[in-house]
């Protein structure tokens, strides 16, 4: 499945999340998908940007909360179906917008959170979205550059 359609689906996903665990689980997938596109890219994307597309698979790999919730009953890990990224720019954008929505979510949660635990589960996954997202930058950027170049 395209990336695209992954990132549209986990968008839908973390705006019907009506619960802690559902928000949770649904950053848990944003990073897994993060970290399969910058692993996918790392392979079979354009040359200029595959070293960074490694950083970006590393950052997304760093969400351990994660491992606190299953992901069964939310339909299995959606980034296992990643197959393909059709439009680089468009996935790229498209998963920096989903990492800002989870963390605009998560900030909500760790005002109110009651427990401790919620509390560093919540910042841990909101650092690493900062990361992905600043990791998507410089691929983004790197694309301007060599796309200027070849103009």
């Amino acid at each position: 499945m395209d990336a695209v359609r992954i990132i549209a689906a986990s968008r839908r996903g973390l705006a019907e999340a009506s619960t802690v665990r559902e928000v949770v689980v649904e950053a848990w997938q944003a990073q897994a998908l993060a970290e399969a596109v910058g692993s996918h890219l790392a392979i079979f994307g354009p040359y200029e940007v595959r070293s960074r597309a490694r950083g970006l698979g590393d950052a997304g790999g760093r969400f351990s909360g994660g491992l606190l919730c299953t992901v069964a009953g939310a339909g299995g890990l959606r980034a296992a179906r990643l197959t393909e990224v059709k439009d680089v720019r468009a996935a790229l954008t498209g998963l920096s917008g989903l990492l800002r929505e989870v963390c605009e979510v998560l900030v909500g949660i760790v005002c109110t959170a009651d427990e401790e635990g919620m509390y560093w589960t919540c910042v841990e996954v909101m650092d690493s979205a900062d990361e992905s997202r600043d990791r998507i930058a410089g691929i983004l950027e790197k694309l301007e550059v060599r796309d200027r170049d070849l103009a």
